[in-house]
């Protein structure tokens, strides 16, 4: 299975790159993703550590439960503030 994965604000900054596309064997959710993901440790962790971190996919906003498939594309941002 092979997904897409985007990051954006923060996040991105932190782990030095935007997107990218990830093979997600045996991923079921997104929450599978996130561990997965923050295996590789270092900034990589703050997947993790984001208390309220935000996910999409396909560009609807989904939760940690949301289940995946082959060709989705996964987006995780931290949470926007302005003012």
């Amino acid at each position: 299975m092979s997904l897409r994965v985007l990051y954006f604000a923060g996040l991105r900054d932190a782990l030095g790159c935007a997107h990218e596309e990830a093979a997600a064997d045996g991923i079921g959710n997104v929450d599978d993703l996130r561990r997965q993901l923050a295996g590789r440790g270092g900034p990589w962790l703050a997947l993790l550590e984001h208390k309220s971190l935000k996910v999409a996919v396909n560009q609807a906003m989904a939760s940690l439960t949301t289940p995946l498939g082959d060709g989705d594309e996964v987006a995780f941002f931290p949470p926007v503030t302005g003012g």
